[in-house]
């Protein structure tokens, strides 16, 4: 069951490295912000836990940054609006039945 939970997850999380025009620190920022959803299962934090969230939030997007600026590749950077199309058509294909 974890395995399925996890897949899920997954495909709802968007890749970000490797695009032109580079990723910014604000769609950095909305994967954290939905990964820290998804893991805690809040979509809006409490105020007891409103700190804590805050900060994975802010932790998860600050080591993504690095993670990102510390990756190499030889692969042409990915165009988005490529990318998104070919997500729309995948996305209407699935949900066609």
């Amino acid at each position: 069951m974890f395995g399925m939970e996890v897949l899920e997850m997954c495909r709802n999380i968007k890749m970000l490295f490797n695009f032109d025009p580079p990723v910014t620190p604000e769609e950095v920022r909305a994967a954290s912000l939905q990964f820290v959803r998804k893991i805690s299962g809040f979509s809006k934090p409490s105020k007891a836990n409103e700190t804590a969230f805050a900060a994975a939030v802010d932790g998860i997007a600050a080591v993504s940054m690095q993670l990102m600026a510390a990756l190499e590749t030889s692969a042409p950077a990915k165009n988005r609006e490529e990318e998104a199309a070919k997500l729309k058509a995948l996305s209407a294909k699935r949900f066609a039945n």
